[in-house]
């Protein structure tokens, strides 16, 4: 199930969309908390990689930045994952649980916009104070399809997972209530 849902979200990443609204950030937060980290990375990574082949490269500081800023997403799936096992040993909180999916998927959106735009720092701008400033100014325009972006991917992810488990419980338990 946790590979399907991932699948679907790779496959979205071909669908015509504003700029910088991406599965990828929430494919690394969202496979990190239900994978181990090699398998998160590695997919992240592999997500990224096959749509760039397909959708394009860009300068290599900016690749780089971008790949690396998306290893802060496995990052935090890994503090999720490892919050989730806390809360099951003193009880569920879906409201806490969905506080940090939410808070990460925020948190990397900025890690992203403040990475990548200080890598286009390298090849496009000044290397001085204005040239740090413009580069985030002009980035701006595109921290709001990121936002948006990873918030959307973040929460269908994660809601698809709990929803299949949801069917999967009620399932299950009208099964072995009728073979009682």
């Amino acid at each position: 199930m946790i590979y399907l849902i991932i699948l679907l979200a790779i496959i979205s990443r071909f669908i015509p969309h504003i700029p910088n609204f991406a599965p990828i950030t929430a494919i690394a937060i969202f496979s990190a908390a239900h994978l181990n980290w090699k398998k998160a990375a590695g997919i992240t990574f592999a997500a990224r990689f096959v749509s760039d082949v397909f959708l394009g490269f860009f300068s290599w500081p900016l690749m780089v930045a971008v790949y690396l800023s998306h290893l802060a997403g496995v990052g935090l799936g890994l503090w999720i994952k490892k919050s989730k096992m806390d809360s099951r040993l003193r009880g569920n909180d879906k409201i806490k649980q969905w506080t940090k999916i939410i808070g990460s998927s925020l948190i990397a959106s900025a890690i992203f916009f403040l990475v990548t735009n200080f890598a286009l720092l390298y090849s496009n701008y000044p290397h001085n104070f204005s040239g740090i400033v413009q580069a985030y100014i002009n980035g701006l325009p595109f921290l709001r399809g990121t936002l948006i972006g990873d918030m959307f991917y973040s929460v269908a992810l994660f809601g698809m997972y709990e929803l299949a488990q949801y069917y999967a419980n009620k399932r299950y338990r009208a099964s072995k209530f009728q073979t009682s």
